[in-house]
Parts: structure tokens; sequence; C-alpha cells
């Protein structure tokens, strides 16, 4: 199975490498030229563009920054098409958007699938994603291998779209579940708790999630380089998932309450940092100076 992934970032990078080491060949294209470079030593192939790894691949996985990125990605896949190709968008976007890359490959004979993912840079690698698979359910089937060389489970979901529905609940819960985190952390810390006995104790308990494991231990340490999720990409999933919900009728007021705290740590400077850096605008906020 030739397998191509475009956008090797954080989390493309950590795809390929497991796919790599599954046994899988890999030709991958970043707009960044050290990503290139990393795909090559690991054992990639690295291409000089999305068409190029359009032309050398069956299966192509797409994980991408914005809009304006998969559009031009899909209008260079368009280029070279050919009969059978199956492109998997795992990226974070407006349900409208995927729709309407999927029906510009589908004129071309190209199947789009809209499977975005549940889990973190570090969790990618280590294979602990989890695919949110919708579409086809043909072109489904014959990535289930692929999919199961970078994660440890795929859920299918149904019609085109319903992917990204479910992405965005998940996200929902994780925006919420991280400022939580770091409020819960900043109590216990002005409170005079050890910020390494608040991690190990709480991660025991009835008030321990997903996202306080991987987060939490951040949070102690005050560090929040090399992120695995930066703030700036997540304010754009946090727009995406807002607008999504007013356009329901779906009132969010957990989530919207968030909004306030990523926004104080980007124009804090920490956009470039993991989002485990809220804990450090909540600290500000409650007079805690660390050393």
């Amino acid at each position: 199975m030739k397998t191509g992934v475009i956008g090797i970032g954080i989390m493309g990078s950590a795809i390929a490498r497991n796919l790599i080491a599954a046994g899988m060949p890999v030709t991958g294209f970043d707009i960044a030229r050290h990503r290139r470079e990393e795909l090559a030593a690991m054992g990639g192939s690295a291409a000089g563009s999305a068409a190029e790894v359009a032309a050398a691949a069956d299966i192509i996985l797409t994980s991408l920054p914005s809009i304006a990125a998969l559009d031009e990605t899909v209008a260079a896949i368009k280029s070279r098409a050919r009969p059978g190709m199956i492109v998997s968008e795992l990226s974070t976007l407006p349900i409208e958007v995927k729709q309407r890359n999927h029906d510009a490959l589908a004129a071309a004979g190209i199947a789009l699938l809209d499977c975005p993912l549940s889990g973190t840079g570090a969790q990618a690698v280590t294979r602990d994603l989890v695919v949110y698979a919708s579409g086809d359910r043909a072109a489904y089937e014959r990535c289930r291998e692929v999919f199961a060389g970078f994660a440890r489970l795929t859920q299918y979901l149904g019609a085109f779209g319903n992917g990204s529905r479910m992405k965005f609940v998940a996200n929902l819960l994780v925006a919420i579940h991280n400022v939580a985190t770091a409020e819960a952390m900043v109590l216990g810390m002005k409170a005079g708790l050890a910020a390494e006995d608040i991690v190990k104790v709480i991660s025991s308990g009835a008030g321990n999630s997903r996202v306080f494991e991987l987060r939490a231990p951040l949070m102690a340490k005050g560090d929040y380089l090399p992120a695995t999720m930066k703030i700036d990409i997540w304010q754009k999933d946090m727009a995406v998932i807002g607008d999504f919900a007013k356009s329901l009728g779906v009132g969010a007021p957990l989530f919207a309450a968030t909004v306030p705290i990523y926004n104080a740590a980007i124009g804090s400077g920490w956009g470039a940092e993991d989002t485990a850096a809220v804990c450090a605008v909540l600290e500000r906020m409650a007079g805690i100076e660390r050393r």
C-alpha cells in the first residue's frame, strides 16, 4: 500500500514515522523544508510538492492547518487524479469546507474521507490516536490497514461529515477539561500543595481525565515546550467549534468561558507553546510566582 502524507508537522510527522515502522512506504510533503528532511531521515520519501505525493501514493493522508492549505492541496491532488485514489482528511476544519473539497475530488473520480483525529502530537508518537472516520464505506475499508498503522482505534461513523461532528464534540470537552485542569492545579498550588503531589493524587481518583493525565504534568513543571498542540493552532479549532454550535442554536456556556483564557495566553506570548500554558495565565491571576 503506497501511502502519502501531506502536512508533516507535529501530527503528520508522528503518523508518518509510525507508518514507516509498520512497513508501509510513505511519500510526504510539507512546505517547511526541515520537515521534509526529517521525513527522509526516518526512511520516508520527501516530495517537492503535494502533486508529487499524489503521483506516488494510492492513499493520501492530509493533516493541514487551514482552509487555504486544504484547498491548495486538493487542487494539486486533482492535477494528478487517477482511478482508485483515496484522500483521508485528518484536519479539524469546517464541515462545509471539507464537503466542497469532497465534491471537487469526486468530480475527478477521487474519494475523500472525513477522518479527524482524537489525540495530541504526543499521543500520535505512541499510536494513541483514535480516527473518527466518515464517508464512503468502501473507501474506508481500503484505508483500515493504514489507519491501524498509526492509531490504536478507528471509529466508523457513517455519512461524510460525521467524523468532524464527533471531533467537535470531543474538542469541546478537551477545551473545558484543559482549563479545568489548570484551574485545579492553581487552586492546589495556591493552597500550598506540591504540584507533583496534585498530579499523582488527582490522577488516581474520580477527578481524573485523559486531559489531566496529559497536561497536568506539564503544568506541574511549568514547561510548555515543545508543544504537542500549539495554542495558536488550537484557537483555529476553537473558532470552528464555536461556529458549529452557534449554527445549531446550541448554547455552550462552559466552552465559551474558556475562550478568554486561551486568548489571554496568546496575548501573553504563549501562542507557540502547548495548550497547557493556560495554567500560567491562571497562576498570574492568582498571584502565584514560581521559579
